[in-house]
């Protein structure tokens, strides 16, 4: 996270703009009775980019719209292949790194929109519609207000990093099959912070338990507000800021936070209750073994220097 401290003003309006985005989403999706509309990734991507500033996020402002417009397409079309589950989220992450590779550019919520037709079995157009048209809305707004700071366009990738999530998220796939909940394998949000601390200079086991902690109340506080209330604006409404108070508290810039609490409404309904478990166990295993990637790599450096 490159997130822009602003001034107490600015930082209002920003926040008020990105939570009425996904209030409005949220509000479409109800008024349409169209699940498919609602994309938990982008109201990490309305918080991070027109809240935070995140410079990190905005290296390419065109991609803000290509990016997760591509992986969405990609899994969109691959979902609709009749393979096993497993294979079509397996595919979609070789496909998704690939992309990167190629061109040398890495998104992290890329990822999730990725995997998000999958997981969630989108198979109308509104869910393509939908990305389209919100992430071509978030660019315009970063372009428009000039929110991007003077940078270079691009950063190297890390192909360690890369390889270390392409096992790690494999792992996490092949657990949840075992288990018999092959859509758990990936939650979007998990999956995002995943990557972008793999990417971290520095990385502790206090700093894993805070991730942990705060995602999974996120998605507590999500599928606690989704059985209570029937308005969808109302409740996303209360999960921003349920949301940002939790990470206030926690004092930590965490954009898939506010990913986690819309799960529910996209979820299939027998699977929405276990995302609290689910984000525990899938935070356990993957933090850990981010982890222990890290401490690998510290050995390996310590030994060469």
């Amino acid at each position: 996270m490159q997130p822009i401290t602003l001034d107490r003003r600015s930082a209002a309006q920003s926040y008020a703009a990105a939570f009425a985005f996904i209030v409005a989403l949220t509000a479409v999706a109800q008024l349409l009775n169209d699940r498919e509309i609602i994309l938990p990734e982008i109201a990490a991507m309305a918080v991070a980019l027109w809240a935070w500033r995140d410079q990190a996020w905005m290296r390419r402002p065109e991609a803000i719209f290509l990016w997760p417009s591509l992986t969405a397409l990609g899994g969109f079309a691959i979902n609709l292949l009749a393979i096993p589950f497993t294979a079509k989220l397996a595919i979609l992450l070789v496909g998704m790194l690939g992309l990167f590779l190629i061109f040398r550019y890495s998104l992290p919520p890329a990822l999730a929109t990725g995997f998000l037709p999958i997981v969630t079995n989108a198979v109308e157009l509104s869910f393509l519609i939908s990305i389209s048209v919100t992430t071509l809305v978030l660019m315009l707004g970063v372009m428009m207000f000039r929110m991007r700071a003077p940078a270079e366009h691009s950063a190297p990738l890390n192909r360690s990093a890369m390889t270390a999530y392409l096992l790690i998220s494999g792992a996490g796939i092949v657990l949840a099959a075992v288990a018999g909940y092959p859509q758990l394998g990936l939650i979007p949000p998990v999956t995002v912070v995943v990557y972008e601390t793999l990417h971290m200079k520095m990385y502790s086991a206090r700093m894993a338990l805070k991730q942990t902690v705060v995602l999974t109340l996120s998605a507590v506080i999500g599928a606690a507000l989704f059985q209570t209330l029937y308005s969808w604006p109302l409740i996303a409404a209360l999960d921003m800021a349920a949301i940002f108070l939790l990470l206030r508290l926690f004092k930590m810039p965490m954009p898939a936070a506010y990913a986690f609490p819309l799960l529910p409404f996209v979820f299939p309904p027998e699977v929405a209750p276990l995302l609290p478990a689910a984000a525990l166990a899938a935070c356990v295993v993957s933090f850990s073994l981010t982890l222990a990637y890290h401490h690998a790599r510290q050995r390996l450096a310590a030994r060469s220097a």
